[in-house]
């Protein structure tokens, strides 16, 4: 697929490694990074609870970080922080699919607020948002990587130090182009 050419600063590259289909690459201008990929490796089919990463080119849209672990990051995109409320329903049949919900929160839903460390800092990227489709999946993220990039149910994860690096470089307008 063929793209309409964006600078240097707003083209997020992903592309999954020939053989390792959970595990990739990440380009902005002349930096790569390892990446995180879904378990299911990559989509063009995505579908809720599938576990694959959806292939296309989505917009980089918000960040949000935990305060009590780490500085506010650096960039030119809106940022928020995170409290023990705040949470993302997963459930197909609820009005609020695929969006930011008040915890507790009756239907299905992922915390944001995590253990693990993954959403310390996360990016929501303009997957199935508007409007949410129903089932065909739902809290894309860009986030952080658990040590050994182990793979994500969808998403794409990269080391600390390199999204405090690709943050501070993306400017509003930004994408997330994951390829096959």
């Amino acid at each position: 697929m063929t793209y309409p050419a964006l600078s240097a600063d707003k083209r997020l590259i992903v592309r999954a490694l020939p053989g390792h289909p959970s595990y990739g690459t990440l380009t902005l201008g002349s930096l790569t990074v390892p990446c995180a990929l879904g378990k299911g490796g990559l989509t063009l089919r995505k579908r809720e609870g599938d576990g694959a990463t959806p292939v296309g080119r989505f917009a980089v849209l918000d960040v949000f970080y935990r305060p009590d672990r780490g500085r506010r990051p650096e960039t030119a995109l809106p940022v928020t922080a995170l409290s023990p409320d705040d949470g993302w329903c997963d459930d197909p049949r609820h009005p609020r699919y695929n969006a930011p919900v008040r915890l507790p929160f009756a239907a299905s839903h992922e915390k944001m607020w995590r253990q693990d460390g993954v959403y310390d800092i996360v990016v929501v990227l303009d997957y199935n948002l508007t409007p949410a489709v129903k089932g065909k999946g739902s809290a894309i993220f860009f986030h952080l990587a658990r040590p050994g990039y182990t793979p994500t149910e969808g998403c794409v994860a990269v080391a600390e130090p390199h999204m405090r690096r690709l943050l501070k470089a993306l400017r509003p307008g930004a994408v997330m182009e994951i390829r096959r």
